[in-house]
């Protein structure tokens, strides 16, 4: 990670190397922080973060679940996402807030404790490689279960939660694996370590209902309406194991990870190795987060 000029932490900006927490500070201890991640591209317009109102709504929310305080409104942090963009200089970059427990008495119960924040942000290409987003990623059914809704809050985007994912992902990459993809508690398919997934079968686009734990992803709400709008037949439908394999197409969507196919789950080739319809969403997407469609362009914030 390349760091740039300035963070902004708790209302102001600092220089990078100072934007510093102390080593008892709760959150650590406990994972008791919302965080979001945030992609600006750029676009013939300038610099264009995606999403943004969206994601600041759903920090909000997370923070809300989670009966955290916070110090900020919601335009606050809207501007001070764009202004950190314009302070750095970047036309593209991965923009992280996080908001989080701070100093004071450590046990579990967080409340007596300030909630402080910071926002950064880093150039970062594609989480899973240039390659996988061409070619497609590999990936393994993970022998960990996706969190539970009677388990932690997976609407929100919690640091705890991500523990979870870190567990999947690291068995993942020591299996030989790019990709980890998590079930539920009752053996359907969930999602990512950090990505929504959809599959597709005889032209009709599938991706896991709401209910099932997933996290409401920005960029999965996009992607079908680009679909629909495409007309493309998109379901929300809970699918089976024995259903992922017998795909056509099966893809990940995520900020970080844009729209990347997925070629093969568990050393079974999906479909016939080729992807037709993801390859035409991931273009259309990609169109659109650089501001090359007109009528998704209010999905942009435009840095000026």
């Amino acid at each position: 990670m390349k760091p740039t000029k300035t963070i902004w932490f708790d209302g102001r900006f600092v220089p990078w190397e100072d934007a510093k927490i102390h080593v008892l500070t709760h959150a650590l201890h406990y994972g008791y922080a919302i965080f979001e991640g945030i992609r600006c591209n750029a676009t013939p317009d300038g610099p264009a973060i995606f999403g943004l109102p969206q994601h600041v709504d759903r920090l909000i929310s997370g923070s809300k679940i989670y009966r955290m305080r916070l110090p900020y409104t919601r335009d606050q942090l809207i501007k001070a996402c764009v202004d950190l963009v314009k302070e750095n200089g970047l036309k593209e970059c991965y923009i992280r807030p996080i908001v989080f427990s701070s100093y004071g008495e450590l046990g579990v119960n967080p409340l007596k404790n300030e909630t402080k924040g910071a926002i950064a942000c880093w150039e970062w290409g594609a989480y899973l490689g240039d390659e996988g987003m061409d070619k497609g990623i590999r990936c393994t059914i993970s022998s960990w279960a996706r969190i539970d809704g009677r388990i932690l809050p997976p609407q929100a985007k919690c640091s705890a939660n991500y523990a979870n994912s870190a567990l999947a992902k690291m068995d993942a990459i020591a299996a030989g694996f790019d990709e980890a993809i998590l079930l539920t508690l009752s053996g359907n398919v969930a999602e990512g370590s950090g990505e929504n997934i959809f599959r597709v079968k005889n032209g009709v686009l599938y991706t896991p209902t709401m209910d099932s734990g997933i996290l409401g992803g920005i960029t999965r709400a996009s992607v079908m309406q680009i679909a629909r709008d495409d007309g493309i037949q998109v379901r929300e439908e809970n699918f089976t194991r024995d259903q992922l394999f017998d795909s056509d197409e099966l893809f990940f969507t995520g900020t970080a990870t844009n729209v990347a196919p997925i070629r093969e789950v568990d050393s079974r080739t999906i479909g016939n190795g080729t992807y037709p319809i993801t390859k035409k969403i991931q273009g259309l997407y990609m169109d659109a987060i650089r501001g090359k469609i007109e009528k998704y362009k209010p999905w942009l914030t435009y840095v000026r």
